[in-house]
Parts: structure tokens; C-alpha cells; sequence
């Protein structure tokens, strides 16, 4: 493997954002022999945020960066409840993609700072450059020239864009992105272990027009749980005084265990507030010697559980298609691209759209329309063959297509 300070003609990758999917982009290309720069503007990479959910093909990619698995988190059996604790549906496992992929289960939860870290542990010093605001690129015959607000300029072979939702990059290469609010305003947090909840079971469930879900993580190896609540909402909602008083209030009719996790969770530390902002779907995340990666071109709901492991897939993916070519050659990096994009566009977008579905349906339906949309999720296998068909079904197609990453 070349050394982190090597700069090669033809080699020259710039990433600029320091999340998950810059690190991972980072992670897969230099073990494909490329030199490799991340950006990142404030002066230290850093995940923001509480938990996340990372589905099997996610961690299979983590564990081929070198990222050891043991003590990770826990696989949760899923179910689908009413805000009686009726259950809805189970979320089956499938043995062939447990058994090919060397995984048990498919969702597991981890706090996000913590698998971030790991990651970060990979990153080859010298490699990440703290303290770059990227502001603008030029594109050369012989590369590409990125400009940042301290002054300082580089000039690689590509970009990859992987500065999140607001991204610089992104709206330099395709214009203005035409951000919308989706509609849900989504409360995230984490607690530590809450005594006689069922190990490795998760629950998501909903009342008329909120969502209340928790599953089983590890936090530094200790057990804990994430949780969280999505509530109606739009651009310019006022902001409750009191969160807390506020999700009680969400909360207090609930099946157990949900409101337990009210008492065990510590307000001014381990509760996060996001305002859900999505984009029109893309058909293309690359232009010239631009490409993207995370929620630069597909931000995504939480009702996809993804957005973290999208990021993640995408850069291995990208570096996938990139495997071999010289970055010097135009058509070469333009083929590679569109590889990256056949497998993933469609896939990603689907799950998006998939997503944002979900939310307008659980969260936008008038009381009337929603009364009847329960009875149906209460009653009848409605709901079942619709996650089925709509989330399950692709992804595990599009795992069992990672053949590098099985064990058996």
C-alpha cells in the first residue's frame, strides 16, 4: 500500500466532508492503491448525532476496511406494533444472507460517535486534513483544482463530494439542490441498559399520526438502547420549551416499554432534534471529474434507517468501480462512474422515495384516512408484504450480489 503522503499522477483522489461516507470512500480506495486527501472544515472529523441502525451489508463492508465486528452491537429482531403493543408485523431474517455473509440477523444499533471512531482508527495518519472549508473546484485537462477558505489550494485527478445535505461540492456540480421539508420532525436518543426488556428485540411503532421506536445497542461495548420519536411537523415549526415535557406528552399513553425510556435518558446530552430536509431524487451524482457520495446527493428519512450505511456502501461502491483505473484518463473515470451509478442510483433513490412514503403516510394521513389505514395494519398482512416487497427484498438482493464480502 502507497504511503498516505504519496501524491501520484493518476492516483489523486480529494474527498471533501469528513463523515461516514468520506471515510469510507477513503478507507476503500487507498486499500485499492490510491492517494487519498479528506477535507474537512471543522478542525476535527466528528459524528454528530445519537444512534444509528447498520444493516448487514454495511457491516460486512466495515469488517473488509478491517474493522473488527465482535462487540459492535447486538442483531435485534424487529417488529412492527400499534401504540397498543398489537403487533403488526415480525421483520424475518434470511439464513441464506446470515449464512453467506457470516452475520446474524440484519439491523444492528450502535451509537453513532462510537462506530465513527472505529472508523476513523482505520484512516492512515496524514490522510485527513482538518481545518479545510472547501469553497470552490476548477476542472483542468491534467486535474482538478480545489480551492478552500484558508487560502490553500490542491489539485487532484477526482473529487469526490461527501460534505452532507448542505453540500458546496454537490451545488457547484449540479446546481441548486431544491431542498424541501419532509414533513417530520424526528426526536433521536440513547440511554443506557434499562432492565427486563427482551435481549435483541426491537420495536417500532405508531398511533395515529406518531412514531415511537426503540432497539438494543452498545455503547463502548456496554450494553444500551437507542430510541426515538417522529412527530408531524414543517419548515419553520416552533421548537417545544421542553422537550422532555414534550415527548412524555407524546409518550404517556404508550405500550410499555416506551415511556420508560423517558426517566432513563439524560436530556441535555443524549436527545437530538432534526428537521427532516430531503431533495429530488438525482439520476446523475457525477459530472466531469465530480462525483458524489452520502447525503450530498440522496439525504434520506429516517424511515429508511440508512442514512449512515448508505454513505458507507456508497464509497465502497465508487471505489469498487474506480478499482484499476488510471485517473488521468477521462473515459476510464467517466465508465467508472457510470458503473457506480447503475449500482447504486436506483437502489439508493428507491429507498429514498420508499422512505418518504412511509413518512407522508404514517404522519401526514387526516384522522379519518388514518383510522382506517391502522385497521388495515392491525388486521390484515397489508403492511407485512408491503415492507417486504418495497425495503426487504431489494436490499437483500443487493447484499447477496456482494459475493467479495461473503464468507461462505
Amino acid at each position: 500500500m502507497a504511503s498516505s503522503l504519496d501524491w501520484r499522477p493518476g492516483k489523486r483522489v480529494a474527498i471533501v466532508g469528513g463523515g461516514p461516507g468520506s471515510i469510507s470512500s477513503g478507507l476503500a480506495l487507498i486499500q485499492r492503491g490510491y492517494d487519498v486527501k479528506i477535507f474537512e472544515r471543522q478542525l476535527e472529523c466528528k459524528a454528530i448525532g445519537g444512534a444509528v441502525l447498520l444493516s448487514t451489508p454495511v457491516l460486512a463492508i466495515l469488517r473488509s476496511y478491517g474493522l473488527n465486528l465482535d462487540n459492535v452491537g447486538s442483531y435485534t429482531v424487529t417488529y412492527f406494533k400499534n401504540k397498543q403493543g398489537l403487533e403488526r408485523v415480525r421483520l424475518p431474517f434470511n439464513a441464506e444472507v446470515e449464512k453467506r455473509m457470516g452475520i446474524k440477523g440484519w439491523h444492528y444499533g450502535v451509537l453513532r460517535s462510537s462506530i465513527f471512531e472505529k472508523m476513523l482508527n482505520l484512516v492512515p495518519e496524514g490522510v485527513i486534513q482538518a481545518d479545510h472549508e472547501f469553497t470552490s473546484y476548477t476542472e483542468h485537462n491534467d486535474g482538478i483544482e480545489i480551492s478552500f477558505a484558508n487560502g490553500h489550494q490542491v489539485t487532484a485527478d477526482i473529487l469526490i463530494g461527501a460534505d452532507g445535505i448542505q453540500s458546496k461540492v454537490s451545488r457547484q456540480a449540479f446546481g441548486e439542490p431544491h431542498l424541501f421539508h419532509t414533513g417530520i420532525r424526528l426526536w433521536l436518543a440513547w440511554c443506557d441498559h434499562i432492565p427486563g426488556i427482551p435481549k435483541n428485540y426491537g420495536v417500532v411503532s405508531h398511533d395515529w399520526q406518531n412514531q415511537a421506536s426503540f432497539f438494543p445497542m452498545l455503547h463502548d461495548g456496554k450494553p444500551g438502547f437507542e430510541w426515538w420519536v417522529v412527530e408531524p411537523s414543517w419548515d419553520g415549526k416552533p421548537i417545544p420549551d421542553d422537550p422532555k415535557a414534550h415527548l412524555t406528552g407524546i409518550l404517556k399513553d404508550w405500550a410499555q416499554p416506551m415511556p420508560r425510556f423517558l426517566e432513563a435518558t439524560n436530556f441535555e446530552t443524549q436527545v437530538y432534534r432534526w428537521e427532516i430536509f430531503n431533495r429530488p431524487s438525482m439520476k446523475k451524482w457525477s459530472a466531469g471529474k465530480v462525483v458524489c457520495v452520502g447525503d450530498a446527493v440522496h439525504p434520506v428519512s429516517p424511515y429508511a434507517a440508512y442514512g449512515m450505511g448508505m454513505a458507507i456502501e456508497d464509497g465502497y461502491f465508487l471505489a469498487k468501480a474506480l478499482d484499476g483505473v488510471d485517473l488521468r484518463d477521462p473515459l476510464a473515470v467517466s465508465g467508472a462512474f457510470e458503473i457506480y451509478e447503475e449500482q447504486r442510483v436506483d437502489y439508493v433513490n428507491h429507498n429514498m422515495e420508499f422512505a418518504r412514503f412511509l413518512g407522508r403516510m404514517f404522519h401526514s394521513l387526516p384522522r379519518p384516512l388514518a383510522n382506517i389505514r391502522d385497521l388495515i395494519f392491525d388486521y390484515t398482512p397489508v403492511l407485512s408484504r408491503f415492507l417486504g416487497k418495497g425495503y426487504l427484498k431489494k436490499a437483500e438482493e443487493e447484499t447477496l450480489s456482494l459475493k467479495e464480502l461473503q464468507v461462505t
